[in-house]
C-alpha cells in the first residue's frame, strides 16, 4: 500500500465512523462501487435498499476502503502456514475485511492447467454446469454432482453481506444450481468420457455420494437419501428414500454435505459445515453443525462423530482405517491465520470451533467463551495454509502419477477470497510416512490463475479413477480434468 493510499484509507475510515456516530452525510465521498448505481448497459436501476441515502453512503465508503486495500495483507509466506507445525501469528482485524477475489474467466479453447513434473493433464469431460464433487463407481463410471448453493434468504444480509456476495459472484460462485448428478463413461479407455447421462435430477443441492452394494446414497443440503442402483445403470428413475434429515434452514452458510461410507458399509459419515463464519448468529444456530455425523443407514439414527470442525468437506480413509477430513477454517482475522487443515479424525474429538482454532488459539470475537472446551481442543495433524479452501481429499497407498509420490493425500484447494495475495487455486499432494503426513506439499495441478489475478478455473473435488488417474472437478472451468503419468 502506498503512503497516499494509506492516508486515503485513514481519512475514509474516520469519515465513516464520524458519520455513523453523528448520523450526518455532509462528508459523502463521491466514490462508488461498480454497479452501485445500476447497470446502464442493461437499463436497470438499483434496488430500493441501495436508494436509501444512508446505505448509499455506507456502501460507497466501504467500496472505497475495499478498493484502496485498507485490509491487511499477508506478512508470511503461504508455506509458513503449512505442515504439522505451522507459524501462527497474532490475528489482525480491520474495519473492512480483506476481500481479494480471482475474477472467474474460464479456459480458452485448447488450454489446460499445468501438470506437475512428469505428469500430463487432459480434459476428461467439459461443458458441465458447475461440477463440484466426484464419485467413482466400481465399473469405472464417474459420477459428478453439478450443483451449487440452494436459496438462503437469511445468509449474508446487510451491506457487508452485499459486498461479499458481489465479490463471490465475480469469483464464479453465484451460478444457479443444476441440482443433478451426471454419469460419465469412458467406454474405449482413451481418457475421455464419450457417454454422458443425467443419472439423477431434481435434487436439492446434491453433493456427497457413496455406493454400498446396490444402494446409492446421496447427501443433499438438507437430507441423506438413497436410491436403488444396478451396475451399469445410466439413469435412475426411482423416487428418493429418506435416510436422515440434515441441518439446513434459511441461513445455511455452509451448504455442502460431503459423504463417505465406512469400509464395511455399515456406517455413513456426513460432513456438516457451520452456520456462520464464527458463531455470529449465536451458538444456538450451530446445533448439529460444524461436525461429522455418523449415521446408521438402516435406521437413520445419527450421532456426532466429531465436532468443532468449522466446515468439514472432503473425507477419505487411509490404509489403517483412519478417517481423514479437510476443514475450512474461519475468515476475517488476517491473511496469515488461521490455517485450513486436514486431520485424522478422533472419535468424539473436539477441534475448537467456534471458540478457538488450531488447538487452543482463542478467537476473541466469540463470546461467551468456553474454556472447558478450548482446554480439550485437538491440534490438527497438518495445516494446509491460511484461506486456501481445501475441499477435495483422496488418499492413495501408492500414487501412480509419479514414482516420487508414494503414499499420501491429494487435496483440491478451491482458493481464497480473504487473503492478499491469493492462496490455494491448485491441487497438491502431501506425502505420508508411517501413517502420518510429513514434509511440504507437492504441486500436482497449477495454472488456474493468471498474472492478472483472473481464474481460468477452481479445483474442488478430487477422486482416483479405476485406472489410477487423478480426476479433478473444476467448477469455474466447468471441466473434469484427468491427470496421469506423462507418456
Amino acid at each position: 500500500m502506498t503512503r497516499r493510499t494509506s492516508w486515503l484509507c485513514i481519512a475514509l475510515s474516520r469519515i465513516f465512523v464520524h458519520s455513523r456516530r453523528r448520523r450526518t452525510y455532509r462528508d459523502i465521498i463521491a466514490v462508488s462501487s461498480a454497479g452501485l448505481d445500476g447497470d446502464a448497459s442493461r437499463g436497470t436501476r438499483p434496488g430500493p435498499d441501495l436508494l436509501n441515502p444512508r446505505k448509499v453512503f455506507a456502501t460507497r465508503v466501504a467500496a472505497a476502503l475495499l478498493f484502496c486495500g485498507c485490509a491487511s495483507g499477508a506478512r508470511l509466506s503461504i508455506l509458513d502456514g503449512m505442515g504439522p507445525l505451522p507459524t501462527l501469528p497474532a490475528p489482525r482485524t480491520s474495519l473492512i475485511p480483506t476481500v481479494n477475489v480471482a475474477t472467474a474467466k474460464g479456459w480458452a479453447e485448447g488450454t489446460t492447467p499445468i501438470a506437475g513434473k512428469g505428469m500430463h493433464v487432459d480434459a476428461f469431460a467439459s461443458s458441465l454446469e458447475h461440477p463440484r464433487w466426484l464419485h467413482v463407481l466400481p465399473n469405472g463410471d464417474v459420477l459428478v454432482a453439478e450443483t451449487n448453493s440452494p436459496p438462503r434468504p437469511d445468509d449474508m444480509k446487510g451491506i457487508r453481506g452485499w459486498f461479499i456476495k458481489r465479490y463471490r459472484k465475480r469469483a464464479g460462485g453465484a451460478v444457479p444450481s443444476a441440482n443433478r448428478i451426471s454419469l460419465l463413461r469412458d467406454s474405449d479407455g482413451d481418457g475421455v468420457a464419450e457417454l454422458r447421462t443425467v443419472l439423477l435430477s431434481g435434487l436439492r443441492s446434491p453433493f456427497g455420494m457413496a455406493l454400498v452394494d446396490s444402494t446409492l446414497y446421496v447427501a443433499t443440503t438438507d437430507a441423506l437419501v438413497r436410491f436403488r442402483y444396478h451396475a451399469g445403470d445410466t439413469v435412475i428413475n426411482d423416487t428418493a428414500v429418506l435416510v436422515a434429515p440434515l441441518p439446513a434452514g434459511t441461513i445455511n452458510r455452509h451448504w455442502t454435505r460431503s459423504l463417505v461410507a465406512s469400509p464395511d458399509g455399515k456406517r455413513l459419515y456426513v460432513g456438516v459445515g457451520s452456520n456462520s463464519n464464527a458463531a455470529e448468529h449465536g451458538i444456538e444456530a450451530e446445533e448439529g453443525r460444524a461436525a461429522i455425523w455418523e449415521i446408521d443407514p438402516a435406521t437413520g439414527f445419527h450421532t456426532i462423530y466429531a465436532s468443532g470442525l468449522r466446515n468439514p468437506v472432503g473425507m477419505a480413509w487411509d490404509d489403517e482405517g483412519g478417517l481423514w477430513v479437510a476443514v475450512n477454517e474461519r475468515d476475517e482475522i488476517g491473511s496469515d491465520v488461521p490455517p485450513d487443515f486436514m486431520t485424522r479424525v478422533v472419535h468424539r474429538g473436539f477441534y475448537g470451533f467456534p471458540y478457538s482454532y488450531f488447538g487452543a488459539n482463542i478467537d476473541k470475537r466469540v463470546k461467551p467463551q468456553r474454556p472447558d472446551l478450548v482446554s480439550r481442543a485437538i491440534i490438527p495433524d497438518y495445516a494446509l495454509g491460511p484461506h486456501t479452501a481445501p475441499l477435495g481429499l483422496a488418499y492413495v497407498s501408492n500414487a501412480s502419477l509419479s514414482p516420487r509420490l508414494g503414499a499420501g493425500m491429494f487435496v483440491g484447494q478451491h482458493g481464497s477470497w480473504n487473503r492478499k495475495p491469493l492462496s490455494g487455486y491448485k491441487v497438491i499432494f502431501v506425502q505420508f510416512h508411517d501413517g502420518r503426513p510429513q514434509g511440504g506439499p507437492m504441486d500436482i495441478l497449477t495454472g488456474f490463475v493468471n498474472e492478472k489475478g483472473e481464474a481460468y478455473g477452481r479445483p474442488v473435488g478430487v477422486a482416483i479413477g479405476k485406472d489410477g488417474a487423478l480426476l479433478v472437478a473444476d467448477d469455474v472451468g466447468n471441466t473434469i480434468w484427468r491427470v496421469t503419468r506423462a507418456r
